[in-house]
């Protein structure tokens, strides 16, 4: 089939680097290879009981029917009642969202507002879709450098200097993938204090990994800590990491109403409503215990103090201690310009990333984030094999010349 058919569209996006990666680790198991897959950003904790039991009692009422296009009454109800708790945030019902994930909250908010010539700024290195969804949108993504001796955050100076007219939107993710950078209170009102200024500015702020911050940081979300912004603020949120649901596909946002409406309205056309079910689970999840969530914080901690120390202790590799989320983000600007015991010489991250994959440990390139030279590589897994993935990382960097 000619290219012309399709959308010239679909030239400005690439596929998800993240999927991609993890087809591929799923392709060369399946042809036998012993590979340690550090691609996917998803948690290896099984759903919570009480969240399954919740799902099996919602189909045992028959609750298995379209529901409201932007999610039920009683999920909306969740919503509002975890922002209310958790970030002092008042939502009505209709201000709130609900989507097939929280990747679809923020493609439904650049579809709904994003037009040509419009600037979405993206603090680097970044979400890996934040970008594309912009261009799909027909938007013009400003990635903003956030330099690793700044903690990979982005400063109020960097801010005022990216704001130009077209400015639309300024999306936030804190802890962030892939750095684990959080911002703190101080930090986002710095921020603030320069958006305050440009009231053409909406901020999206993705806080999907809210809950896994470490040594006892406390949260924060710009809405929050700067009440003048939340008119202008979609604060996205989801069970996928907290809860271990990332299959469930429930995102949801608080924002204002206007832009609720409408991004109800062009869901009403693409998906139309979250699965039923998957809305009892995450009504389940938001209101019940809560305990575990904190436990298991715990976990993904004691895994990233097992980790960052092994991939420091691998020649030509420093790392940065990640503040939250469940990823580490070394520096690889070490190995590069080495030769491998086969006599190629590593020149690029990707390079890199092929030479570890030959070794049995796949990551993903930083480029895919935004900024290079460095690597992803996902912790969301046992620290046995945790620890095996770094221990092949060390010999495969010790073995370069």
């Amino acid at each position: 089939m000619r290219m012309t058919f399709f959308a010239p569209r679909l030239n400005r996006i690439k596929h998800s680097p993240s999927n991609a990666a993890t087809q591929k680790v799923r392709e060369l198991r399946a042809q036998g290879r012993d590979i340690i897959g550090l691609t996917i950003g998803e948690p290896d904790f099984p759903t919570p009981d009480n969240v399954k039991r919740a799902v099996v009692e919602a189909m045992a009422r028959n609750d298995t029917r379209y529901t409201t296009v932007d999610g039920t009454d009683e999920m909306k109800d969740a919503v509002r009642l975890k922002f209310k708790r958790e970030n002092g945030l008042v939502y009505a019902r209709d201000q709130v969202t609900v989507a097939n994930g929280a990747k679809q909250i923020v493609f439904n908010a650049m579809m709904a507002t994003v037009s040509q010539g419009d600037e979405v700024l993206v603090p680097a290195p970044y979400w890996v879709s934040y970008c594309d969804m912009a261009l799909v949108a027909d938007g013009t993504p400003i990635s903003i450098e956030c330099r690793e001796d700044k903690g990979f955050k982005l400063t109020a100076e960097q801010l005022e200097a990216a704001i130009t007219s077209r400015t639309k939107w300024l999306v936030l993710n804190s802890p962030g993938n892939p750095t684990g950078a959080a911002y703190s209170r101080a930090e986002l009102t710095a921020l603030a204090g320069v958006l305050l200024r440009h009231p053409q500015v909406w901020i999206l702020t993705d806080d999907i990994y809210e809950h896994l911050l470490f040594e006892d940081r406390e949260f924060a979300t710009i809405a929050q800590v700067e009440p003048e912004l939340y008119e202008r603020t979609l604060t996205v949120n989801g069970v996928s990491k907290a809860y271990a649901m990332t299959g469930w596909r429930i995102g949801y946002a608080g924002g204002p109403k206007e832009l609720i409406r409408n991004m109800a309205k062009l869901q009403s056309q693409s998906t139309s409503n979250p699965s039923s079910i998957s809305q009892a689970a995450a009504i389940e999840a938001l209101t019940g215990p809560q305990e575990y969530v904190h436990l298991r914080a715990l976990e993904f901690e004691q895994r990233r103090n097992v980790v960052v120390p092994m991939l420091n202790a691998a020649p030509g590799l420093t790392c940065r201690m990640p503040e939250g989320a469940f990823y580490a983000f070394p520096n690889c600007s070490g190995v590069l310009g080495k030769k491998t015991p086969d006599g190629k010489k590593l020149v690029t991250e990707q390079d890199f990333a092929l030479y570890l994959l030959d070794n049995g440990v796949a990551g993903i390139q930083g480029e895919a984030y935004g900024l290079s030279p460095y690597m992803r590589f996902s912790i969301a897994t046992d620290l046995a094999t945790l620890k095996e993935a770094c221990g092949r990382i060390q010999r495969a960097c010790a073995a370069l010349v």
